[in-house]
C-alpha cells in the first residue's frame, strides 16, 4: 500500500447511510476533537508521520518503505472505533494514500449471503464501493462463529482474496469487541499477518465521560447550571460502573435530559431564550 481531545459529540451521534456509505466523509472531527484516546491517536500519527515522510523519501529517489494499512479496531461498545475510522478515511485522503476517503461500514448481515455463491457476491459489492476508501467490518468476529459450514467463512476468504486482488485501492478495518476479535484472530492465522495494525480502545474514564456529556449539549446549544452539572456528574457516578456503553451510555443521558426538559417547558404562554436553553437538575434522570 502507498504511503501516505478533547471533546468530541459528533462522533458519538448517529450518521444517516446512503447504501452503507457515510455522508460526511469530508468531516471537520480531528483526532484531538475527541476526548481521551490518547494511545489511539498517538498511533494514528505515527502512521500519517510514516507515510508522509516515505512518500518524501520517494519523490527524492531515496529508498523508501510501504506499509500495510489494514487494521483491526479492539474494543467496547461507544468507545470510538466508528468515529476513528470515519476520521482516518479522511486523513487518508488529505496524505494521498487513498483517493477518496468515504467509509463504507457494514456487519455480518451485509457480508454473509443465503445461498451457495451468495457471499461472495454480496461481499464484492461492498468492496466496490469501499475502493478508493475504507470498508469497516462491525463486529467482524460474527463472520466466523458459524463454523467451516457457514457462510461467514467465504466472506473471510473474499475479503482477504479482495485485499490482494485491490491492493492499494482500500483499506480494510476490522472492528469488535476485544476478546472476541482476539478469538477471532486465532481463528484465522493468516489474518495477524495481514493486519499488522491492531488498535485498542479503552473505556473511558468518568471524568471523560463528563467531558463528553457537556460537548454533547453544547454542541446542541443546551447550558447546564451549576446544580445541572453536579447532578449529571452524580448520574453518570452511578450508570458508571453498571453500563460499559461508554459514548452512547452519555448519550442517553443527554438525549433523555433533552425531552424532559422539552415536556417541562412546552405549555409555557411565552418562551424565553433562556426557557429553551437551560437543563435544570430536574431535567437530569438517573
Amino acid at each position: 500500500m502507498k504511503c501516505f481531545n478533547r471533546f468530541g459529540i459528533s462522533a458519538f451521534q448517529g450518521i444517516d447511510l446512503d447504501d452503507n456509505i457515510q455522508k460526511s466523509a469530508q468531516t471537520d472531527l480531528t483526532l484531538e476533537d475527541l476526548v481521551g484516546l490518547d494511545a489511539v491517536k498517538q498511533t494514528i500519527n505515527e502512521i500519517k508521520a510514516f507515510c508522509i515522510v516515505q512518500n518524501q523519501r520517494k519523490a527524492i529517489g531515496l529508498k523508501h518503505q510501504s506499509l500495510v494499512l489494514h487494521m483491526i479496531f479492539k474494543g467496547n461498545p461507544g468507545t470510538g472505533k466508528t468515529t476513528v475510522a470515519r476520521i482516518l478515511g479522511k486523513i487518508f485522503k488529505d496524505i494521498g494514500v487513498l483517493e477518496k476517503g468515504h467509509v463504507v461500514e457494514v456487519d455480518r448481515a451485509d457480508l454473509v449471503g443465503e445461498y451457495i455463491g451468495h457471499t461472495a457476491l454480496k461481499v464484492k459489492e461492498n468492496i466496490r464501493k469501499a475502493l478508493g476508501g475504507i470498508l469497516f467490518v462491525d463486529e467482524a468476529y460474527s463472520l466466523a462463529r458459524g463454523g467451516d459450514r457457514d457462510f461467514g467463512k467465504e466472506a473471510i476468504d473474499t475479503l482477504v482474496k479482495a485485499m490482494e486482488d485491490h491492493k492499494n485501492e482500500f483499506i480494510l478495518i476490522l472492528a469488535g469487541y476485544t476478546h472476541e476479535m482476539n478469538w477471532f484472530i486465532e481463528m484465522n492465522p493468516g489474518l495477524k499477518s495481514r493486519f499488522p495494525i491492531q488498535i485498542e480502545f479503552p473505556d473511558y474514564n468518568l471524568d471523560e465521560l463528563m467531558q463528553i456529556a457537556l460537548k454533547m449539549f453544547s454542541d446542541r446549544q443546551y447550558e447546564l447550571a451549576e446544580l445541572s452539572k453536579k447532578k449529571l456528574f452524580r448520574v453518570l457516578s452511578h450508570k458508571y460502573p453498571q453500563d460499559n456503553g461508554n459514548a452512547r451510555l452519555v448519550r442517553n443521558v443527554v438525549e433523555l435530559a433533552i425531552r424532559k426538559h422539552a415536556m417541562r417547558i412546552v405549555n409555557k404562554s411565552h418562551f424565553k431564550k433562556e426557557d429553551l436553553i437551560l437543563i435544570q437538575p430536574e431535567d437530569i434522570i438517573g
